[in-house]
């Protein structure tokens, strides 16, 4: 899977990189949900008093999203005999 970053400056002018921001394909069905996470999640970015330099994306998701669909989005596979 491809990732791209993004690049923007808060309130305060100071620089704030979010990373691992999933490519989807204009077909795919989570294409319209992540658009939304991810205006959400940079809105409550540019908010914070005081923000980090950077913020994973993919971090995020893990968080708010359902496991099957996350597994789905990024085909998690599981290791097996932790191999």
């Amino acid at each position: 899977m491809l990732f791209k970053s993004l690049e923007f400056k808060n309130d305060i002018g100071q620089k704030v990189k979010v990373v691992e921001i999933p490519v989807l394909g204009e077909d795919s069905t989570y294409k319209f949900m992540i658009q939304v996470r991810l205006q959400t999640y940079i809105t409550s970015i540019y908010k914070e008093p005081s923000p980090k330099k950077c913020y994973s994306f993919k971090d995020y998701l893990k968080k708010v999203m359902k496991w099957p669909d996350y597994e789905q989005l990024f085909n998690v596979a599981e290791l097996k005999n932790n191999a």
